[in-house]
């Protein structure tokens, strides 16, 4: 499997949570196996590119520099905390299903809590890059689980419903669902397919879900501020690798949108409610945006 061909930022991702991890003074995660699950072939093409940003930095620290520059740092580390947060009071509820929908490289079955030891993991994501994490699972030593299920599917042509169908994920159980990361890079309408989706692939209404998205009001070029200025910069990144961002919500509107969706909206954290959460001394120096959305949901369809 070429690196190339899995998500460029799914790789990104899991290098910045072991960047802050291992280099941040108070970090929100523990999370080393960004630095263990990503190629070595990656890593070099991702630091050739932060050397030339970077030039007055040393070299092995040119690709930690650049990462931590860039505008999508805090939101993924906020949102990975945030996530594993809502997860682990879901768990206290009883809740024993776990999926995470666009898996990518996330790391959560690699470093389970002992809160999360009966919780059963499901991780869906396009085959390209799930063939890949499987494999550098392999190579890091990691062993196959029982309770972890591996899904390969394109949600694209697929619903994610018939995809945990293809395993052995129970509907009529509660289920925590995330989703990080994923909205922006999707059309308005596969969004709402996908929110409907995950309304409707399981029967109980105790089952929650996390996922991430932007303001639609910065995807709009004539909208100028500080923070848009930093998601500039950051759509120029992800638009040069291939992966464009599409779409956004209005948060003003987001508890309607998902009430028609089968969800019914908990809370809804902008970038800076986040890092006021999360990092309200600024030990981290974590520089949100505000126009970063993380939304908790319930399903309200029983």
């Amino acid at each position: 499997m070429n690196p190339s061909q899995a998500s460029r930022t799914a790789l990104a991702t899991s290098l910045m949570r072991a960047i802050h991890s291992r280099s941040d003074p108070a970090p929100l995660l523990d999370d080393p196996w960004g630095d263990r699950l990503v190629p070595e072939t990656v890593r070099a093409a991702f630091r050739e590119r932060a050397q030339a940003q970077f030039d007055s930095a040393p070299h092995g620290d040119a690709l930690d520099a650049a990462l931590r520059a860039n505008a999508a740092y805090a939101e993924v580390v906020l949102r990975s905390r945030y996530t594993e947060d809502a997860l682990q009071a879901a768990v206290a509820r009883g809740v024993g299903q776990y999926v995470i929908v666009g898996a990518g490289f996330d790391s959560f079955v690699c470093r389970r809590p002992a809160w999360a030891e009966g919780l059963t993991v499901y991780e869906v994501d396009h085959p390209a890059t799930q063939q890949l994490k499987r494999q550098r699972l392999q190579a890091c030593g990691v062993a196959e689980s029982a309770s972890v299920h591996f899904i390969e599917a394109d949600l694209s042509v697929e619903s994610l419903g018939a995809a945990l169908a293809r395993s052995p994920f129970d509907a009529t159980r509660p289920a925590f669902f995330s989703w990080l990361g994923v909205t922006v890079y999707l059309p308005r309408e596969a969004n709402l397919a996908a929110l409907r989706a995950i309304a409707t692939c399981t029967s109980s209404a105790d089952s929650e879900l996390v996922f991430t998205y932007i303001d639609e009001a910065v995807l709009d070029d004539r909208h100028a501020d500080a923070d848009n200025e930093a998601f500039r910069k950051l759509r120029e990144e992800v638009s040069a690798v291939g992966e464009a961002f599409m779409s956004g919500f209005d948060p003003a509107n987001l508890k309607a949108l998902l009430m028609d969706t089968g969800l019914q909206l908990l809370e809804d954290l902008d970038g800076h409610k986040a890092v006021a959460r999360y990092d309200l001394q600024g030990l981290n120096g974590l520089q949100p945006v505000g126009a970063a959305h993380i939304a908790h949901a319930r399903v309200i369809r029983a």
